[in-house]
């Protein structure tokens, strides 16, 4: 891992359906969140650390929501939406896009774990607005070159955070 420069206050977004189906996908394996927050805790005070899934109700996917609150995350939770056609619907791209907006004017540093290029005008926007700096961890093959470019810093998700 680079050595990324402290900053005072950070906080912590993670889009956890991108994460998990972008590590999947790329590697066959899981991230590692409790990795993660030991990488980042140098960096600064973090004063907010929030994942967003969706609630299925289901023995592991609970398990895991403890873990992540063991870690020090807070678990947003959206119901798991099936449509007639059989198609899922559980986003939370304006939810996150929300919180990030109203975090941004108290932190130095927003750090958005997704690959998703939606996300850009936002991160654009804390950056030049606000000066808030904007990290993205994501895995690299599948991470929207517009979120890249819209970053302060991307630090690419490998071998050394995941499971």
């Amino acid at each position: 891992m680079d050595l990324i420069p402290a900053a005072k206050k950070i906080a912590i977004f993670v889009d956890v359906q991108n994460i998990y189906y972008t590590t999947r996908e790329a590697y066959g394996r899981q991230f590692n969140y409790r990795k993660l927050w030991q990488y980042v805790s140098p960096q600064g005070d973090i004063v907010s650390a929030n994942a967003y899934a969706i609630h299925r109700d289901d023995e592991g996917q609970l398990k895991f929501q403890d873990a992540l609150r063991n870690i020090g995350f807070n678990i947003k939770l959206k119901p798991y939406i099936q449509r007639r056609d059989g198609s899922a619907k559980g986003d939370w791209d304006v939810g996150i896009a929300i919180d990030v907006l109203d975090t941004a004017k108290e932190v130095d540093r927003i750090i958005l774990l997704s690959g998703d290029g939606d996300f850009d005008l936002l991160l654009s926007k804390i950056r030049n607005d606000l000066a808030v700096e904007a990290f993205v961890y994501g895995v690299p093959s599948l991470t929207a070159g517009s979120l890249i470019s819209a970053a302060t810093k991307f630090i690419p998700i490998d071998q050394d955070l995941l499971l």
